[in-house]
């Protein structure tokens, strides 16, 4: 503890800041919390949450210090306090990390009254009125509020208070501003007028697009500007949401963002624990050396926005610390200073602890995985972000299968498919990347000729990056399968039979066919490729008595190929991730499952056997790995409301040792004890005897 107190202390205010502050505490004022909150309270929440880093509300809608910067509108309620800088002041004192945080997305009548530019305008001219708060107005993203209003806010806080970054929420913008002076800048960029609705396939809105992610990258870099102008070692933190990186220009980011916040602060609906993980590895994808802190709420995140209430402890933990088994850093976030319901501080400290724990181990590791699945940030960037969950499917059945077959991955952005990057694995998947440009089919096809290996289906390349169809797929010679017709759909009643002896189809006893998908391809495989799944043809699925298939299989449902350059292909022309993510069918997870081992082409470097659902991360470096096994088993696990934890029974891991290593020692470190473990044909078999929430074995190499 005195160590990492020591570790802290020597990074405040130097520009590596950031890597110390791993546990953060958000605290979002309310306007009357000048006059109610009890400061104490949070200021032994710092302590007993282990926390060394606080983000604090400190202005743009409503100001919680004096600001002298005209319209910057003060809380009513501050009088002659100060609540944001006393709690700087506090947080410094317990040598803290301090970020101050801006919300920009709203404004007041007086200055909406003198400065009508700043407010957002809708398609039919009017002023556009917030649509959850109408006595105040929606402030224009794309304009003078954030390049020259905002600017002046944030220089005021940073020359003012001792922080180290500023954190803007909400600061994207709220769809289309159809101001005079958006629509000039847009057309005389584009030449197009301002898109009506969202429509991938309209090129006007495919140019807003365009147009927006140019915007908001250039804000990125003003206000990090103006703040490295007054405290060098300071930036500005842009909060990315819980999406990947696709809105915004990389080289922007590279430069101005040394670590990076994912906003996906709870379950929603049907979404599973893992999400927390899948939200920074989507960060990692694209950034792999950059540090990724997810936000987490006490609340739930529905859609009814009951954003004062407190969600189970049990959830809190399960979000806060799947984020910890992929070493994202902890924060969570609380709204309103005023705390009726203190049912979140435990729980909340519970999982700050166990952070706390794993970090000695974790922070000098770096993930690794003999697999990947290709973030299609080509491909997602053509739908509206309200319709884009619909387009995730493919990606998240394929995740889940993942999760299920306890095969350890990471994600890799298709923006960043370098030969480094791509040579890190030995498996790249795509679930449907439909949209692929010539450049990342050659470096996909290039990634094959060097001995990697790839899993595809669906649409997979059967577009160019701006969603133009293509007569052929962009990888038919990768995929070893040329296009004939489709995509058709939605078909019912759908099957595939099996075909031949191939492991591709092995574990399907006692079946001749399984359920397919509902939207198909049909393709003819190349030469010397095999065909482990045929189509069987469509037939009736009403009435009854015509329940039956009319023909014999044919055509390819699966096209499995060695490449003869040491790897193998799996192309699988249907939707299988979708259909698995919305039925959750256990023959399409054996089908992805097998397809994924038989590309592999070996034994996996990690295996876990045992009871239950384990999300496994591994991270290594020269001394040895670090394997995180986080227990997902729970009756309640395809939905959110979790409300107690279930122990894991004993877990039998077994890992590949590195040639020319030996297995020093194998720790326990969340039971913080040794672990016995046994060597033999090159593997370490190591038990490991429970698991409560999250374990991290940690094998160091002779």
């Amino acid at each position: 503890m005195l160590e990492a107190r020591r570790q802290n202390t020597d990074t405040l205010r130097t520009p590596g800041w950031f890597r110390t502050a791993t546990r953060w505490t958000q605290l979002t004022f309310v306007e009357d919390d000048p006059d109610k909150y009890d400061p104490a309270f949070w200021i032994d929440v710092f302590k007993r949450t282990k926390s060394n880093a606080v983000c604090l509300s400190a202005g743009g809608y409503i100001a919680y210090y004096p600001s002298k910067v005209p319209y910057h509108y003060v809380s009513q309620y501050l009088g002659d306090k100060d609540i944001f800088g006393a709690l700087v002041d506090a947080a410094r004192k317990l040598d803290m990390h301090v970020m101050a945080r801006v919300d920009p997305h709203a404004i007041h009548d007086d200055a909406a009254k003198a400065h009508p530019e700043w407010v957002m305008i809708n398609a039919d001219g009017t002023p556009r009125r917030h649509w959850a708060y109408p006595d105040v107005w929606v402030a224009n993203a794309y304009g003078d509020y954030n390049s020259v209003f905002m600017p002046e806010v944030v220089k005021e806080i940073v020359r003012e208070y001792d922080i180290d970054a500023i954190f803007a929420n909400r600061w994207q913008g709220h769809g289309v501003d159809y101001s005079e002076d958006s629509a000039r800048r847009f057309k005389d960029m584009s030449g197009y007028a301002l898109p009506r609705k969202a429509d991938a396939e309209d090129p006007a809105w495919q140019a807003w697009l365009q147009w927006r992610r140019r915007v908001l990258t250039d804000m990125i870099a003003q206000w990090d500007d103006a703040v490295k102008a007054i405290r060098p070692h300071a930036s500005f933190i842009p909060n990315m949401s819980g999406a990947s990186l696709m809105e915004f220009d990389l080289s922007v980011i590279t430069k101005h963002c040394p670590f990076l916040v994912v906003d996906h602060q709870g379950r929603k609906g049907l979404e599973l624990g893992w999400s927390a993980g899948r939200n920074g590895k989507r960060i990692r994808a694209t950034f792999a050396d950059r540090p990724v802190v997810l936000i987490t709420s006490i609340g739930p995140e529905e859609e009814y926005r009951w954003k004062d209430a407190v969600t189970s402890g049990e959830e809190m933990q399960l979000w806060i610390n799947n984020g910890t088994a992929h070493g994202l850093f902890a924060w969570f976030t609380k709204f309103n200073g005023v705390v009726p319901d203190k049912r979140w501080v435990d729980p909340v400290a519970e999982a700050f602890v166990l952070q706390s724990a794993v970090e000695p181990v974790l922070e000098s590791m770096t993930p690794t995985a003999e697999i990947a699945v290709i973030d299609p940030s080509t491909t997602l960037r053509h739908w509206a972000p309200e319709e884009r969950h619909a387009a995730e499917k493919h990606d998240l059945g394929v995740y889940h299968a993942l999760v299920e077959a306890r095969l350890p991955f990471e994600l890799l952005s298709d923006q960043v498919l370098t030969r480094d990057n791509l040579d890190r694995f030995k498996v790249i998947i795509l679930a449907n990347a439909s949209c692929l440009s010539d450049a990342q089919n050659e470096a996909i096809r290039a990634y094959v000729a060097r001995g990697g290996s790839v899993v595809a289906s669906y649409e997979t390349s059967l577009r160019d990056e701006f969603g133009k169809t293509r007569p052929e797929f962009g990888l038919s010679d990768v995929l070893g399968a040329k296009f004939v017709s489709g995509p058709r759909g939605i078909v019912k009643n759908t099957y595939v039979a099996l075909s031949g002896d191939h492991p591709v189809n092995k574990g399907f006893d006692g079946a001749e066919r399984i359920m397919g998908g509902t939207r198909l391809i049909h393709v003819e495989p190349a030469a010397g490729a095999q065909t482990p799944f045929l189509y069987v043809p469509d037939f009736p699925d009403l009435p009854m008595e015509e329940v039956y298939p009319r023909k014999d299989p044919e055509g390819a449902a699966v096209v499995a190929r060695e490449t003869g350059r040491g790897g193998r292909t799996v192309y699988i022309p249907w939707n299988i991730g979708e259909i698995f993510w919305e039925v959750f069918a256990v023959d399409h997870a054996r089908l992805l499952s097998n397809a994924v081992h038989w590309a592999l082409g070996k034994t996996p470097r990690i295996t876990v056997k045992g009871p239950g659902v384990i999300d496994l991360a591994l991270r290594e470096n020269a001394e040895g790995i670090a394997l995180s096994l986080f227990n997902l088993t729970n009756p309640m696990m395809m939905k959110g409301p979790i409300r107690e934890n279930y122990p894991l029974a004993a877990q039998t891991v077994s890992v590949e040792v590195p040639e020319g290593k030996a297995v020093a020692k194998a720790w326990l470190v969340v039971a913080d004890r040794a672990a016995s473990f046994s060597v033999k044909d090159g593997r370490a078999e190591v038990e490991v005897p429970g698991i409560e929430r999250l374990e991290v074995l940690h094998l160091t190499w002779k």
